[in-house]
């Protein structure tokens, strides 16, 4: 039997999206396992590895959120008030939460954090399923195998207790307990949902002789890096680089295919910020030192004003008082999260304004 895996649904190019969004999972995983007694249960991370996953990868993509938006005349005419509106909700809310209870705060913004992250995979998920046609059941199956893949290895870190090496942002910002009940049914429902998904599969391959390989990438990366990265592993190292790398860089990715196709397929304003961004020579070299000095930036003042921790590396934030008054903390926290909790947000609409096709 012969399977037709041409006319692929790539969002860019077979090399592009290989490079940068199918491949990341499975990298990450690849290091993961290569280094397994500075990975499997180690709680620490050297600065320089805190660096390039935090800083660089994982704060940086957060600043992609600004192509799609506030850095695009046309798209910010046409939605300004949703971009206004979201950073005021999101920093009235944060600073309510905060007065409440600290850990109510960072608790909050863990949990959107983690709708966000699942909500992605669905996400690409959707988009490389977009020319492929099959049974309403067969596309239920598909949706059921991504949730699953995120959603399932987030209750085993809930139901497991506090044996756990990292945290999401903070300690406690999960609700955690322990639960060998909830453990054991969704374990064989996990399973389960693997062997449909594997069994639709081969009935597609057989039937159409078609195989969807970056929808497969997507899902498989996705089982692959949340399992090993909360559950089989039990270090903040092998936690945040499966989770930092499978995120960040396919969103990075994603935002600069999209703005460059806009770019150059429309008459709109384009502003000197965009020329460079989307120009033939150093373009992408250009977007990614935009979101790393935005990123740079904002974790220099949350190291000066609040953590003190990597001051060697923020100099020029070093100087700046720590805050300890808890009125401040509350007035200054949510702002410095603003970014990160207007992206959350702000992701679940900027995506879906119109039925737009990527690619």
């Amino acid at each position: 039997m012969q399977v037709n895996t041409q006319q692929q649904p790539w969002i860019k190019s077979r090399l592009v999206d290989s490079i940068f969004i199918l491949s990341p999972p499975f990298l990450a995983l690849l290091v993961v396992t290569l280094f397994p007694a500075e990975f499997k249960n180690s709680g620490k991370m050297p600065v320089e590895y805190w660096i390039i996953l935090i800083v660089m990868i994982d704060v940086a993509h957060v600043y992609g959120t600004l192509y799609r938006t506030y850095f695009n005349p046309a798209e910010f005419e046409k939605q300004h008030p949703l971009f206004i509106a979201i950073p005021l909700f999101c920093y009235l809310g944060g600073v309510l939460l905060y007065m409440f209870d600290g850990i109510v705060f960072w608790r909050g913004l863990a949990y959107l954090a983690v709708f966000h992250f699942i909500r992605q995979q669905y996400g690409f998920m959707r988009i490389y399923s977009r020319k492929q046609k099959q049974s309403r059941l067969f596309n239920i199956i598909d949706i059921t195998a991504i949730y699953t893949a995120t959603i399932y290895p987030l209750l085993y870190w809930h139901f497991t207790g506090s044996h756990k090496n990292f945290n999401w942002f903070v300690s406690g910002d999960f609700v955690l307990s322990e639960s060998a009940t909830v453990l054991a049914v969704t374990k064989y429902v996990y399973a389960a949902i693997i062997g449909c998904y594997l069994i639709k599969e081969c009935l597609v391959v057989y039937k159409n002789r078609k195989f969807n390989i970056p929808k497969n990438l997507v899902i498989t990366g996705t089982f692959l890096s949340w399992y090993f990265g909360i559950i089989y592993y039990n270090g903040d190292m092998a936690f945040t680089t499966l989770n930092v790398v499978s995120h960040g860089i396919p969103y990075m990715a994603l935002v600069w295919i999209y703005e460059q196709k806009r770019y150059t397929g429309t008459n709109e304003k384009k502003t000197t910020l965009l020329r460079l961004t989307f120009s033939k020579y150093g373009g992408v070299l250009f977007f990614a030192a935009v979101l790393i000095l935005f990123a740079y930036t904002e974790e220099g003042l949350w190291d000066g004003l609040v953590w003190k921790e990597h001051q060697q590396f923020f100099k020029p934030f070093s100087a700046l008082p720590a805050i300890s008054k808890s009125i401040v903390l509350a007035l200054v926290v949510p702002l410095l999260a603003l970014p990160q909790s207007t992206h959350y947000v702000l992701d679940g609409f900027i995506w879906r304004v119109k039925k737009e096709t990527v690619g």
